[in-house]
């Protein structure tokens, strides 16, 4: 009985984890092959397929148009399949674009002006981040955000903040000229300057005083044990009344919001690399679809808005992943544009294969790499 109730339980974790993964992962590759499907039907494009996930279909339907909507068994992605695509990596098919009429030509995403194939192909990524904005103003809009005053309720002995001066009932008006209005700010500041001294105005007991300190680099753990890298102060916020609200915004003040908010995961990335490649960050933080589906799962507990935010965070990562000028992704397909649109003329069918061979092998290695962090990190728990 004990080996049943476990099984139960098992499962019941599985699917308490694979739900909120599948509603995440297929909310933001929708939005993101919806972008390519978009701009291509503007173009006049032929598309034969939209589906979502790979390999056999398990129900679709076709459109007027005649192009296949389809739901795949491997739920871990998804493609947009062009008129002269040979696969649905967009492999072009040699043997059929070289016997297509110039009626087909013109319905063929290869035969297309350079200006139109690098639209189509940098949709996709802004779609994301269009999704992301819009996710963000509807959860500030819908849920608000709990906004703590950036007061100082106890400071850490032997910390930065100590030794930087602060005290408790300290209200922290700006760091290095920027304004702070929130506890979250601050932490947000503080979190990316690890190693970085930085000028703070306070306001303490209605006097203005300027302190420099320099955020540790600290490993915490949030409640659910997952470890994170990030700079502190050693402060805690105050709960006092008055300083803990819930605010909720306004349709044009919560779009500029979800701006801000998908800007700052791009700055947060950016920050990651760099100090990725400076020696500052480590790279177990980088996580693939193990990973994703525990958060996921996680973050699932607090609620739909904590969800919804999450799906936000992950449109951005993925919609600026696939910028990056890797071959194989749309960045490193928009770099090929760039340097046809240069030359007059595209570049060789050798060099683009060598050049989709490299960008293949490099993002396989990320995901056998980010994938054996996943496992790492679940052993260790």
């Amino acid at each position: 009985m004990d080996t049943v109730s476990a099984l139960a339980a098992n499962l019941a974790n599985l699917a308490g984890y694979l739900i909120p993964f599948l509603f995440v992962l297929t909310l933001v590759v929708f939005f993101h092959e919806l972008g390519h499907f978009w701009v291509a039907r503007r173009a006049g494009v032929k598309i034969l397929t939209f589906s979502l996930g790979f390999g056999p279909e398990l129900f679709g339907f076709n459109d007027k148009h005649g192009t296949r909507w389809r739901v795949a068994a491997v739920p871990l992605g998804g493609y947009v399949r062009f008129f002269g695509d040979e696969d649905a990596a967009s492999t072009p098919d040699k043997d059929r674009l070289a016997r297509m009429t110039p009626q087909e030509k013109r319905e063929s995403f290869f035969f297309q002006p350079v200006g139109w194939r690098a639209a189509i192909v940098a949709a996709g990524p802004i779609a994301n981040f269009i999704l992301a904005i819009v996710i963000f103003s509807l959860v500030f809009m819908v849920f608000g955000r709990q906004e703590a005053a950036p007061r100082v309720d106890q400071v850490n002995p032997a910390s930065a903040a100590e030794k930087a001066g602060f005290q408790p009932g300290d209200l922290v008006l700006s760091i290095d000229g920027t304004r702070v209005e929130s506890f979250a700010d601050m932490q947000r500041i503080v979190g990316i300057n690890a190693g970085v001294p930085l000028t703070f105005k306070v306001d303490r007991g209605g006097v203005q005083e300027t302190l420099t300190a320099t955020p540790e680099m600290k490993e915490i753990k949030d409640p659910f044990g997952n470890a994170h890298r990030t700079g502190l102060l050693g402060i805690t916020r105050s709960v006092a009344a008055g300083d803990v609200t819930t605010r909720r915004y306004g349709p044009l003040e919560a779009v500029g919001m979800g701006v801000q908010e998908t800007w700052f995961v791009v700055a947060r990335t950016f920050d990651y690399l760099g100090g990725l490649i400076a020696g500052r960050e480590s790279a177990d933080q980088l996580g693939g679809p193990i990973r994703i589906a525990q958060v996921s799962g996680q973050v699932a507990t607090f609620g739909i808005g904590a969800l919804l935010s999450l799906a936000a965070v992950l449109s951005v990562s993925i919609g600026l992943l696939n910028l990056f000028p890797v071959p194989l992704l749309d960045g490193g397909h928009l770099l090929f544009y760039a340097f046809e649109a240069i030359r007059g003329r595209p570049l060789s069918p050798q060099t683009q294969d060598i050049g989709f061979r490299i960008g293949l092998a490099l993002v396989l290695m990320l995901m056998i790499f980010a994938t054996w962090n996943d496992v790492l990190h679940i052993a260790a728990m």
